[in-house]
């Protein structure tokens, strides 16, 4: 699991919008205050994100400004990942070798390259697919864990 803290801003019947701020990695070092990175980071404002969570299944009462844990699940991202990276890369590898076999050993290497893109393609439309069913977005929805309590020290897994 995946998990974020974030702030609750507006609460409606059976959802709340929470923010979260969106962390640069440059901001998070201890060299931050020795490298040019760090100092350009530090220039320009934190960005945030802002989402609509559903309550039906938190038990906990909330109130604007309460910090909460929103989480995703870690198999379901790195699945997602997986497909969104991995399909259209296997589709052209898989496609530049067809077509490096079979094509370009009677023609022009440029067939061999075009078949590849092709495969790429074919592979990037069926990630796109795959992505956008509906089980498949609900899954990667996130979702609140616990309130935490002001004044408790939470502590940092990495």
């Amino acid at each position: 699991m995946i998990t974020e803290v974030a702030t609750v801003n507006q609460i409606g019947n059976e959802w709340v919008d929470v923010t979260s701020e969106i962390k640069s990695t440059c901001s998070s070092c201890q060299q931050v205050d020795n490298c040019g990175s760090g100092q350009v980071a530090k220039a320009f404002p934190q960005k945030s994100l802002s989402l609509r969570l559903s309550t039906r299944n938190f038990s906990s009462a909330l109130s604007i400004g309460d910090k909460v844990k929103i989480a995703i699940p870690q198999d379901k991202l790195l699945a997602s990942l997986a497909r969104v990276y991995g399909l259209p890369l296997l589709f052209l590898i898989t496609f530049s070798g067809i077509g490096q076999t079979t094509i370009a050993a009677q023609s022009h290497e440029l067939f061999s390259i075009a078949f590849g893109l092709f495969g790429g393609y074919l592979g990037y439309r069926l990630a796109q697919r795959l992505e956008n069913k509906q089980n498949n977005q609900q899954s990667l929805t996130p979702y609140l864990v616990e309130k935490i309590e002001a004044g408790v020290v939470q502590q940092i897994q990495l």
